[in-house]
């Protein structure tokens, strides 16, 4: 199963420390046994764009859409042999004590 996971901020998890972020580790553990697929850092919220189309008019709006204390930080798209063992992965993921990971499956669209 493929799944994507979320990395957020979150105002009340346990404070960063750089020298516990082993973020690096995890994404080469994660890559070797082929769990990772794909993932990134995002660039910060401000920088985001809105971009709807309503009426047939595009609109496009400066940063997040919804206002919150959390952001989307980053990404990770997982191949897991289910829900289970992506969360048992997303566990040892720094971001679980410093942030939070949100894991969702992929919902392919039906050919």
């Amino acid at each position: 199963m493929k799944f994507l996971m979320l990395v957020q901020s979150d105002a009340e998890a346990e404070p960063y420390t750089p020298e516990a972020d082993d973020a690096p580790d995890w994404a080469a553990e994660a890559d070797a046994s082929g769990a990772r697929l794909d993932g990134d850092r995002l660039r910060p919220a401000e920088e985001a764009k809105g971009v709807r189309v309503r009426g047939g008019r595009l609109l496009v709006t400066d940063g997040p859409f919804a206002e919150t204390k959390e952001a989307i930080v980053g990404y990770d798209v997982l191949q897991c042999a289910d829900l289970d063992e992506a969360i048992e992965l997303a566990s040892r993921h720094p971001m679980a004590r410093f942030g939070r990971l949100e894991l969702r499956a992929v919902w392919p669209f039906e050919d």
